[in-house]
């Protein structure tokens, strides 16, 4: 049986989906950030095969943030990076399907 504690569980999950030095007065940074960006899209037909297509600024956000994670996972925090690149690919999949 592992010495892991369902809290030291809970905190790590917590350090990846909702760090706490991300929410401060009730709201979470990348929500305030959504609201900073606004509703305006952004093209980008250099992703879709010369395509024209339509992401939320905070998409384009979510986005950049994966592949940062993806790109040093090996080199810093490992396992915790990819989970980081998971959970903003989970940000930038809300933000596609609510379109």
């Amino acid at each position: 049986m592992s010495d892991v504690s369902l809290q030291q569980i809970e905190a790590a999950k917590d350090a990846v989906s909702h760090p706490s030095h991300y929410t401060s007065g009730g709201i979470e940074c990348k929500d305030a950030m959504a609201a900073m960006m606004g509703t305006g899209y952004c093209l980008q037909p250099c992703a879709n095969d010369g395509k024209a297509v339509n992401l939320a600024p905070i998409a384009l956000y979510w986005w950049g943030c994966a592949f940062k994670y993806l790109w040093r996972w090996v080199r810093k925090n490992g396992v915790q990076d990819l989970k980081k690149c998971k959970q903003c690919i989970d940000f930038l999949i809300e933000e596609t399907e609510d379109e």
